[in-house]
C-alpha cells in the first residue's frame, strides 16, 4: 500500500522544508489545540499533531466503510430502541461493571417515567483498521463504534488542505488535486439543526456539554460556528452548570439560565472519571428532558464493547434489522473475531485461548475514549489474574488485526522530526435524526484518518498517541 512519494522520504533536505511549511499551513488552517500546560486558555495554543504526508488508504475499501455507515446508523437506532436486547446483553456486565451499571439505572428509570423526548440524534463514527491477511490482501475490520462525543469531526475538516499545500511545496500538483474534500464538521452540524428544528422552538438553544478541561475545543467551534451561521445559538455548559442550574418545566422542557434547551450535543460524560455524585444528578435531569439528547443514554449503551460482541454472535444482526439482509451482509463483512468472556464453558475455552497466545488477541473493557485497550504479555497477565472471576465479565476479546506499516513522519510540538513505522485507522461519521418512528435523516458525514507509530498499541489523538492525517486513495 505504498504512497506514490517513497522518493520524497529519502530527501532529508526536502523533508525538513516541507515540516516548517506544513506547521505554519496547520497554524493557518486552524488544526489547533490549547496547550497542556493551559488546557482551558486560548491565548497559547499549538498545532494538532499530524502526519507530514498523506497516507495510502485503498480505495476499495474506503468506498467499503463509506457503504455501510448508514447501515450501522440503522442499527445503533435499533439496539437503542430494544430494551430486552441491551437488557439481556449487558446482564453480566452490569454486575461486575458500576459504569455500565449506572448508565442502565438511568436507562430503566428513565423508561418507566415515559419518555419525554420524542426526537432522536445519533452521531456516530465506526473506526476501522486495515488487517492484512495471510496472502497479503488488506480487508475492512471494525475497531469498535463510538456513539458519545465521536471527535475530531472539525479538525479533519482543515487537515485536508495542509496536506495538499505539502504534496504541492514537494512538486506532487497532481496527487494533490486527488485529496478528497472532507467537512464532517458541517454533516455533524445538519444533523443537530435538523433535530433543533424539529424539536419546535425557534428560541430554544443547543447545549454543548463539555468537560472540565477543554483541551480540544477548537474542533468543537468547528461544528459550533456551523450552527451559528445557520443562527442557532450555542451555550456551553458542564455538568456542574446543570446540576446548579438546570430545571425541567411540568412539560418536562430542560432550561438553563433560563433559556429552553432544544439539543444537549455531548462531548463529555463518556468514562467514570467524568462523573461524581452530582454530575450523575446532571444527566438523570438531561434524560428525563424533552429536549433531543445527542446521544440519549440508550444509545450511549449501545456502543459498549459488550454490545459489539453480542453482534459477532449468528442471528443476532437479522434479528435487529429484520428484512434487511443485505444490511446485514455488509454489517457482517467488517467484524473482526470477537469473543464474550463470561462465566461458563464457552468463556473458559476462550480465557484459556488467550492465556496461551495472548499476541494473537486484543482485550477491551467496556471504556472510551483510547488507551484502554490490553495487549501481548499485559493481557496474558490480567486475563490469568481475573480467569476465575466474575471480574472476566467486564471484558470482550477480540482478534488482533494486523495491518501493513507503512513509513512517515509524525509531526507534534516540540518535539524531534524523525521518520516512524506508522498503522493507521479510518472513522467514518454517521448522522441521523429520527422522529417518533420515522427516519428523518440517515447519511455518512465525511472520515478521519488517524496514524501512530507502531510500537503505540492502544490510543487515540486526544490520548496523545495517534495524529491526525489524510487518505490518499490508491
Amino acid at each position: 500500500m505504498a504512497a506514490p512519494w517513497e522518493d520524497v522520504l529519502r530527501n532529508e533536505p526536502a523533508i525538513q522544508e516541507a515540516a516548517s511549511v506544513a506547521v505554519d499551513a496547520a497554524l493557518l488552517e486552524g488544526v489547533l489545540m490549547r496547550t497542556e500546560g493551559e488546557p482551558n486558555a486560548s491565548d497559547v495554543v499549538n498545532y494538532a499533531p499530524f502526519t507530514l504526508l498523506p497516507s495510502a488508504v485503498p480505495t476499495v475499501l474506503f468506498e467499503q466503510a463509506y457503504a455501510v455507515q448508514q447501515d450501522f446508523n440503522l442499527l445503533v437506532d435499533a439496539i437503542s430502541q430494544n430494551k430486552e436486547f441491551l437488557e439481556d446483553t449487558l446482564a453480566s456486565t452490569i454486575k461486575v461493571d458500576d459504569f455500565t451499571a449506572q448508565l442502565f439505572r438511568i436507562h430503566v428509570q428513565v423508561l418507566e417515567e415515559g419518555l419525554a423526548q420524542s426526537v432522536f440524534l445519533g452521531i456516530n463514527r465506526s473506526d476501522y483498521m486495515f488487517d492484512c491477511g495471510v496472502d497479503g490482501t488488506p480487508a475492512l475490520k471494525q475497531i469498535e463504534i463510538n456513539t458519545i462525543a465521536a471527535s475530531f469531526g472539525g479538525l479533519t475538516s482543515r487537515t485536508a488542505a495542509v496536506h495538499g499545500q505539502v504534496l504541492k511545496m514537494l512538486g506532487k500538483s497532481k496527487e494533490a488535486s486527488r485529496l478528497l474534500p472532507n467537512n464532517p464538521s458541517k454533516g455533524l452540524a445538519l444533523g443537530i439543526a435538523k433535530a433543533w428544528e424539529l424539536y419546535g422552538s425557534q428560541s430554544a438553544v443547543v447545549m454543548f456539554l463539555v468537560e472540565e478541561v477543554q483541551r480540544n475545543i477548537f474542533d468543537q467551534r468547528c461544528v459550533e460556528n456551523e450552527l451559528w451561521n445557520r443562527n442557532i445559538r450555542v451555550i456551553r455548559k458542564r455538568f456542574r452548570d446543570v446540576f446548579e442550574k438546570g430545571s425541567l418545566d411540568d412539560a418536562k422542557r430542560l432550561y438553563m439560565d433560563g433559556q429552553e434547551v432544544a439539543v444537549v450535543y455531548y462531548r463529555e460524560g463518556y468514562v467514570p472519571k467524568n462523573y461524581d455524585q452530582q454530575n450523575w444528578e446532571a444527566r438523570l435531569l438531561l434524560e428525563r428532558s424533552r429536549a433531543v439528547k445527542c446521544p440519549d443514554i440508550a444509545t450511549q449503551l449501545a456502543g459498549t464493547k459488550k454490545v459489539q460482541q453480542e453482534l459477532s454472535r449468528p442471528g443476532t444482526l437479522e434479528r435487529l434489522l429484520p428484512g434487511r439482509a443485505e444490511a446485514v451482509t455488509r454489517i457482517r463483512a467488517t467484524f473482526a473475531g470477537l469473543y464474550s468472556l463470561d462465566v461458563g464453558e464457552e468463556g473458559d475455552k476462550i480465557a484459556a485461548m488467550a492465556i496461551a497466545d495472548p499476541d494473537q488477541f486484543v482485550l477491551k473493557p467496556q471504556r472510551e475514549g483510547g488507551g484502554n485497550n490490553l495487549y501481548g504479555e499485559e493481557l496474558r497477565q490480567v486475563l490469568e489474574k481475573i480467569r476465575d472471576s466474575p471480574e472476566r465479565t467486564s471484558y470482550i476479546l477480540m482478534d488482533k488485526i494486523k495491518p501493513q506499516p507503512a513509513i512517515n513522519y509524525l509531526l507534534r510540538a516540540h518535539s524531534p522530526l524523525q521518520v516512524s513505522e506508522c498503522i493507521s485507522e479510518l472513522g467514518i461519521f454517521g448522522v441521523y435524526v429520527r422522529q417518533g418512528k420515522e427516519m428523518v435523516m440517515n447519511k455518512a458525514a465525511g472520515h478521519l484518518l488517524r496514524t501512530k507509530a507502531i510500537e503505540h498499541a492502544d490510543g487515540g489523538v486526544a490520548a496523545g498517541v495517534a495524529v491526525l492525517d489524510t487518505p490518499y486513495l490508491v
